[in-house]
């Protein structure tokens, strides 16, 4: 075999093999498909705005995959572990989350990690698409009065948020009477498993911010204060002194 043979073999050999790897990382990386429409008690809400509406700090791809996606598979998930139990059906996410030390031992844990998952979400949207800033009224009252100030707030929820120790969530709870406070938890724990109430909450599971902040947690929670909604975040102070708000 003369020379020129040999490296004409070893380049198309090569060529043979470098087409399947050059496309491997569209295989690797296609998105999976999203899970089937939930059916059963407990049902998806919809965002309430685009999924662009919060790209000062959350791109549009991330909301997309965290609710179409995760939140979808947590209110699936959910739905069926209590699907053999009807009396759990009649009761709304907070009431069973509430008595989650009742709930059956067999399915327990997947309604704590799914259950939470799918109550702390729902408020999660809830509170987002607003323009940021500093609240006013009621709210920047009782962060005056309970938190030290708006400063002194901020500072200690994203040291919250920026310690909770792989994943979980950074919440403002806020009682019958207004009182509020900072409260940390892993994974999909709610204070609503305390009979408390939230105020809000951030999610700083890798999936909230990841493509765009990679492993910068701190400059995630930092971006997060622009979008939030202190409108929807009010009505939701005055819901929990009034007895009303749910998750």
């Amino acid at each position: 075999m003369s020379l020129t043979t040999r490296r004409r073999g070893l380049l198309l050999g090569a060529a043979a093999i470098a087409a399947p790897l050059a496309a491997a990382p569209r295989r690797v990386f296609a998105q999976a498909a999203a899970p089937a429409a939930p059916t059963g008690p407990f049902t998806l809400p919809p965002l309430p705005y685009a999924p662009e509406a919060n790209e000062a700090a959350i791109d549009a791809r991330t909301m997309q995959i965290h609710h179409d996606l995760h939140h979808a598979a947590y209110v699936n998930n959910l739905n069926a572990a209590v699907k053999d139990h009807s009396a759990l059906h009649r009761m709304p996410i907070e009431e069973l989350l509430a008595k989650i030390g009742e709930v059956p031992e067999g399915i327990r844990t997947a309604v704590r990690n799914n259950g939470g998952g799918h109550a702390n979400h729902t408020m999660f949207w809830t509170i987002m698409g607003g323009k940021g800033g500093e609240p006013t009224g009621e709210v920047k009252a009782a962060i005056d009065r309970d938190l030290g100030g708006w400063d002194a707030f901020r500072s200690a929820f994203e040291r919250a948020a920026n310690t909770q120790f792989g994943s979980g969530w950074a919440f403002v709870t806020v009682a019958k009477d207004g009182k509020l406070a900072i409260a940390q938890k892993p994974n999909q724990d709610t204070p609503l498993m305390e009979g408390q109430r939230v105020l809000l909450g951030n999610d700083v599971w890798e999936h909230a911010y990841y493509l765009r902040y990679q492993n910068r947690r701190p400059e995630y929670t930092r971006a997060w204060w622009g979008v939030l909604n202190w409108d929807a975040i009010g009505q939701r102070y005055a819901a929990a002194k009034a007895g009303t708000l749910k998750v």
